[in-house]
């Protein structure tokens, strides 16, 4: 195990940018060996780099959706008290400023030349295209995905900020997840099957029109709505068995993937040994071999 961990600093940050704006995401080691970034991120492996650039991105969308359109002001000239006078400005022309309204009408028509509109927040197209694919089932997360794809523009690990998205609005009660599936929560409550209303009657004339109910008819339908209960309590405890199981699965593939990472970071450092034995003929190693080679 390494140092612990410092926090990132902003000169840090900047150096990531930099560096995914000129290579892309996913070209950590790249953007390590950079002269221009590898004094700055000398400190940071490429897991860091891979880690850090993934909360960025998610405060990045979740923050710059929110953000409204600014109408700029167009600014006036200050005047001197002076030259108010009549004689001053015999010829003043009146500066008329672009009404608000009109600046916001021409950000809102502005549109990427491929047919996509640019990306609004993540809980309007989510119902947007909940609401739009109509599945009296729900909409699982691929379906989802899709149908925002086609029509906004989005990031390259808007997948990953989906799936993310998607558990964070389930915890808000604003949607309702059955199984792998996504609902609405008017759907959902549109869907269920409203109980019948049965007018009063007369005891004694319930009795007098049903004289063949025994208590042995009471005792079987008592017997059949706790079986039924028993069912229903064991499909419940199935499900959440099979729901502790996928997160466990989730987290062993996230391991396996950071354990695939650093094999790789040793058999860099291995074969860096192997060619520096082939070019001196001798090695000396250090008696004490840490975790960083």
């Amino acid at each position: 195990m390494g140092a612990p961990k410092q926090k990132w600093t902003s000169d840090e940050e900047g150096a990531l940018r930099a560096g995914v704006d000129k290579y892309g995401p996913g070209k950590w080691r790249t953007i390590q060996k950079d002269p221009e970034f590898a004094l700055r991120l000398k400190d940071r492996t490429n897991v860091d780099l891979k880690d850090k650039w993934r909360n960025m991105s998610v405060s990045a969308s979740g923050q710059g959706s929110r953000e409204r359109v600014r109408t700029p002001k167009k600014a006036v000239p200050a005047i001197p008290l002076q030259s108010l006078t009549p004689e001053a400005t015999p010829c003043a022309i009146p500066i008329e400023a672009t009404p608000p309204a009109v600046l916001e009408n021409l950000v809102s028509t502005k549109t990427p030349t491929n047919g996509r509109t640019p990306m609004p927040r993540y809980d309007d197209m989510i119902t947007e295209a909940i609401t739009a694919l109509r599945d009296p089932n729900g909409n699982d997360v691929a379906s989802i995905a899709s149908y925002i794809e086609e029509r906004h523009e989005v990031p390259s690990n808007f997948r990953r900020l989906l799936s993310s998205k998607l558990r964070r609005l389930v915890t808000q009660d604003k949607i309702v997840k059955i199984r792998q599936n996504y609902k609405l929560k008017d759907q959902l409550s549109a869907t269920e099957v409203k109980p019948a209303v049965l007018e009063p009657t007369n005891p004694a004339d319930s009795l007098f029109q049903h004289p063949s109910i025994t208590c042995d008819m009471m005792d079987a339908s008592i017997d059949r709505i706790n079986e039924a209960s028993m069912a229903a309590a064991m499909k419940m405890a199935d499900a959440e068995a099979k729901s502790v199981m996928a997160f466990e699965a989730a987290q062993e593939s996230e391991y396996a993937e950071r354990l695939a990472e650093e094999s790789d970071m040793f058999f860099e450092a291995a074969t860096a040994i192997f060619e520096k034995y082939l070019e001196d003929g001798i090695v000396v190693l250090n008696n004490e071999i840490t975790s960083d080679l």
